[in-house]
């Protein structure tokens, strides 16, 4: 399976975890594909449903998954990037989707950025994003949106830095851990589309 390989690949985030001299110095920035990085993907994720509330999942997802995640991606024509250390383990990875389902939202993308845990506070996230950013604008999109636990300050603070302005909360919109989870939601309002129109 999928994520049995992935467990074993030594550039999966689980090769790196515990080894406290990874190398971010010749980290760069790659368009993901299934074949090459579902499996480290499918692991981050894994990884944020079991311990956090950054994903409003229960259970881990099946390797399966990532087939129909890649292809609505691909349909969407929405990038998934990934930023790999100098020996090609994937540390995280950014990608955006549609916001809403009815066309006039079509300049909106709702994004996420996923960090694997022993890379994070290394400016991983910040490149990603940076990346993302550039994408929506060469895309022509408008407004970036970020659904963020409002417990998860440090997510915020993150997005904060970037630019991104709170536009408001659902309070109890979620239950996780024997709680209630706020979601709070932040964006970003993009110079494009140059044009905007109807249909």
């Amino acid at each position: 399976m999928v994520q049995r390989v992935a467990e074993r690949n030594p550039h999966s985030p689980a090769a790196i975890r515990g080894k406290p001299n990874v190398s971010f110095e010749a980290m760069r920035l790659v368009l993901c594909s299934q074949p090459e990085h579902g499996g480290a993907i499918l692991e981050i994720l894994n990884d944020a449903i079991a311990t956090s509330t950054a994903l409003y999942d229960y259970h881990p997802r099946s390797p399966e998954s990532m087939t129909a995640w890649f292809e609505a991606k691909r349909a969407g024509q929405f990038p998934v990037w990934g930023a790999l250390d100098g020996a090609g383990a994937l540390l995280g990875f950014a990608t955006y989707g549609t916001f809403r389902g009815w066309p006039a939202y079509k300049y909106s993308v709702e994004h996420s950025v996923y960090v694997a845990r022993a890379a994070r506070g290394q400016g991983v996230g910040k490149l990603l994003m940076q990346q993302l950013i550039e994408s929506a604008i060469e895309q022509q999109k408008h407004l970036l949106i970020g659904g963020i636990d409002a417990h998860n300050t440090s997510s915020i603070a993150f997005h904060r830095q970037l630019g991104f302005v709170h536009a408001g909360t659902i309070e109890q919109a979620g239950y996780k851990f024997g709680r209630w989870l706020d979601l709070a939601f932040y964006q970003l309002t993009l110079p494009t589309p140059s044009a905007p129109i109807d249909g």
